[in-house]
C-alpha cells in the first residue's frame, strides 16, 4: 500500500522537522529583507508620528503617546510579517514549481499546516522582537503584564500565518498574492488602532473597529505593556483565540482535501 503522496494520515518520519527547518531558512538566510527591513520601517514610522504628536497626544490619560505606539508599531511588523512568510513561500513554489517536493514526502496535512504557521511565528516574533529593542533608544516602557504580551504575539503572529497559508493555497499569481496584502491585511491592520486609540474615533468608526479581529490583537498586546486597554483583555484574547481556532479548521480541511495543490 502506497502513501507516500498522501496529505492525510500521521507520520512518524523527518518531514515535518525538515519542512520547519526550510521554512525557517528561508527567511533566516535573508534576514537583511525579512527582519532588518520591517524594523527599519517600523522605526520610520516612530520617528515620524512621534515627532509630530508626541508633545500633542496623550493616551488612557497617562500614557505618553511615543510610549503608546511603540506595542502598535511592534504588532503591526508581526502582523505583516507572519503573513508574508507562508503565502510567499508557497506562491513561489507554485510559480517555480517545486511544490511536488513539499508533497511527495509522507507528510500528514497536519505537519504541512504546522511546520509553515510555526515558522511564521517565529519571523514574527523575532521582528518583533527587533523593533522593541530598537525602541528602546527612544523611550523605555515596561512590560507590566509579560504573559498577556506573549500570549497575544503568538496568537495573532498564528492568526496571520494562516492567512497566509490561506491566501498562498488560494493565489496562483503573485498579483492575486498582492490583491490579498492590499485589499485585506493593509487596510485591516491600519484601521485597527496602531497609531490611536479607539476611542477617540466617532461613534461609527468606534463601531466599525470593533467588527475588525486585528484591532484586539493590537488592543490587547498593549494591555500586556500597559495594563491599559480600550477593551477587556479578556474579551480580546477570546475574539483572538476564537479567530485562530476557526481559520486552524477551515485551513485543515482544505490541505486534507489537497485544494489546489493537486491539480
Amino acid at each position: 500500500m502506497n502513501n507516500a503522496p498522501a496529505l492525510t494520515g500521521v507520520t512518524g518520519g523527518l518531514g515535518f522537522p525538515t519542512l520547519l527547518r526550510k521554512e525557517l531558512l528561508r527567511f533566516w538566510k535573508v534576514s537583511f529583507q525579512t527582519i532588518l527591513a520591517p524594523v527599519i520601517t517600523a522605526v520610520l514610522y516612530l520617528v515620524i508620528f512621534a515627532q509630530v504628536l508626541a508633545d500633542r497626544v496623550n493616551v488612557y490619560g497617562s500614557v505618553p503617546y511615543t510610549a503608546f505606539l511603540i506595542p502598535g508599531l511592534m504588532m503591526m511588523s508581526m502582523l505583516q510579517n507572519s503573513f508574508a512568510n507562508p503565502s510567499s513561500s508557497l506562491i513561489q513554489s507554485r510559480v517555480t514549481g517545486n511544490l511536488v517536493f513539499v508533497l511527495l514526502p509522507p507528510m500528514s496535512h497536519r505537519e504541512i499546516f504546522w511546520a509553515y504557521v510555526l515558522a511564521a511565528i517565529v519571523r514574527g516574533v523575532s521582528v518583533g522582537m527587533c523593533v522593541w529593542i530598537v525602541s528602546l533608544y527612544f523611550v523605555v516602557i515596561p512590560v507590566k503584564e509579560p504573559v498577556w504580551a506573549l500570549l497575544f504575539a503568538v496568537l495573532s503572529c498564528g492568526i496571520m500565518a494562516v492567512l497566509g497559508l490561506i491566501a498562498g493555497l488560494v493565489s496562483e499569481k503573485f498579483d492575486q498574492l498582492a490583491a490579498f496584502q492590499n485589499f485585506l491585511i493593509m487596510p485591516a491592520t491600519f484601521l485597527s488602532g496602531v497609531f490611536y486609540s479607539v476611542h477617540t474615533l466617532p461613534p461609527l468608526w468606534q463601531v466599525v473597529s470593533h467588527w475588525n479581529p486585528i484591532f484586539y490583537t493590537i488592543d490587547g498586546f498593549r494591555y500586556g505593556f500597559f495594563g491599559l486597554s480600550d477593551v477587556s483583555p479578556w474579551h480580546s484574547i477570546a475574539v483572538v483565540g476564537g479567530v485562530f481556532v476557526s481559520l486552524t479548521f477551515f485551513t485543515l480541511r482544505l490541505l486534507a482535501s489537497g485544494y489546489k495543490l493537486r491539480t
